[in-house]
């Protein structure tokens, strides 16, 4: 049986207001539909209004937006408790044609998202042609640091995540990549740590955010770690680059790593028997590297997964202290 605590926690961070309308083009956001409504709450809440003015039925922009941003799992919950979701169909007549033209949105228009404060007033400066996770991401954090908010850690990597389609890769051989993972995924420009085997030595492989950080500053920031005992390069370039660096610990290697079993992979999540369904791999590393160090690793989950874990009561051993394990080898 749920308890108490619990249901209060998951009924918090439930939307308020409610969206008769169900499509595509809308995802899986509960919106509100009226303006006057969605205002109110933003004075008593002290929340952003996210105000998004998309046409339905729409073009395919339309429903590709609907159908990531506003269906991907925290994205959604970070417009549902961080912000009051406000739509507005920009094909439609009637309160929503005021709307429209109050704002000077143009009709038959692709989705435009503006973030508005109690006064209705924009937080920050409306933006036409912005559809991607991270674009979008980087706008809520910027519309919640103009309202004086602060910014969920969740959210945050939800848009540090976005990068992983057009990452880089580096492979590190390592003492043990269990402590590896941990050590490692911390550095600022990792989207994502693997634990594997390559050329009969324990790696961890590194997907970083090539936009945001290059391959050299990367390894700089591996170095300065101490964990890694050298790089597997694997073009010509990486091991110019490597040899800068590491020196004679940048070694060419041919093929890629290995991934290593399942119940290797962030070790210390798993020993702690954590249930991370529904997490993204850039939270997955983050609370394994904080639960190694001792530390409660739900710092980095919403609000939602928070109340799900806790429901689920899946951690069966302590979340917090120090892990002996942090240090040690695997065999």
């Amino acid at each position: 049986m749920i308890s108490y605590v619990v249901l209060f926690a998951l009924l918090t961070v439930l939307p308020v207001a409610a969206c008769a309308e169900s499509a595509r083009e809308l995802g899986r956001v509960t919106w509100g539909r009226d303006f006057d409504v969605a205002i109110a709450e933003s004075k008593a809440s002290e929340r952003p209004v996210f105000a998004l003015f998309q046409e339905v039925p729409g073009c395919s922009t339309c429903i590709g937006f609907g159908d990531t941003i506003l269906s991907d799992p925290l994205f959604v919950e970070a417009i549902e408790v961080e912000f009051v979701p406000l739509a507005i169909l920009n094909n439609k007549p009637g309160r929503d044609a005021e709307i429209l033209q109050r704002y000077g949105e143009p009709a038959w228009n692709n989705p435009v998202v503006r973030f508005l404060d109690a006064n209705g007033s924009d937080l920050i400066a409306r933006r036409d042609r912005v559809w991607t996770p991270r674009e979008i991401g980087a706008r809520m954090v910027a519309a919640l640091r103009a309202a004086g908010r602060p910014v969920p850690k969740y959210l945050d990597l939800a848009v540090r995540g976005t990068a992983r389609r057009s990452s880089g890769r580096v492979t590190l051989p390592m003492p043990c990549y269990w402590s590896g993972e941990a050590c490692l995924a911390e550095i600022d420009g990792v989207v994502a740590t693997r634990a594997g085997w390559l050329e009969g030595r324990d790696v961890v492989e590194l997907r970083f955010d090539s936009t945001a950080v290059s391959y050299r500053e990367l390894l700089r920031r591996v170095a300065r770690k101490g964990c890694a005992e050298g790089v597997f390069t694997h073009d010509d370039e990486q091991m110019k680059i490597a040899v800068e660096v590491f020196g004679d610990r940048a070694e060419r290697v041919k093929g890629f790593a290995h991934a290593a079993k399942a119940s290797d992979q962030k070790y210390y999540l798993t020993e702690a028997g954590v249930d991370t369904t529904g997490w993204t791999d850039l939270q997955e590393s983050r609370a394994n590297a904080s639960l190694a160090r001792g530390e409660d690793f739900r710092m980095w989950l919403s609000p939602r997964q928070h109340a799900r874990l806790t429901a689920q009561k899946s951690a069966s051993r302590p979340i917090a202290g120090t892990n002996p394990l942090m240090n040690a080898g695997k065999r």
